[in-house]
């Protein structure tokens, strides 16, 4: 199992991603959890919606994240619904309910 920290809160995750995005001609690059990644995109939205796209330049880094291990959060939050687990339609799983996944499987 790989698990990340989010660069924002110092948070160890197993669903932070590596997200990538540009100010003024300089990439940048952070992990992020899906929560932190809200926020993010929340506080650019407004500028994104307001500015020009101009496309992807060559080489231009991509959004990635480690080798996929085990079920989806999709897949978790299913089995979750199924067994009377509360879960979020997006987020982070509770910690609590990917263990009680991985004991009844």
């Amino acid at each position: 199992m790989t698990v990340y920290t989010d660069d924002l809160t110092g948070a160890e995750s197993e669903e932070a991603g590596t997200h990538t995005f540009s100010l003024n001609g300089v990439y940048y690059e952070i992990d992020l959890t899906p929560e932190n990644y809200d926020k993010l995109d929340a506080a650019l939205r407004p500028f994104i919606e307001s500015g020009r796209k101009q496309g992807r330049t060559k080489g231009a880094p991509r959004v990635h994240k480690g080798a996929a291990q085990g079920p989806s959060a999709e897949e978790v939050r299913a089995w979750a619904r199924e067994n009377g687990f509360a879960v979020n339609d997006r987020g982070r799983v509770p910690r609590e309910v990917r263990e009680a996944y991985d004991a009844a499987h």
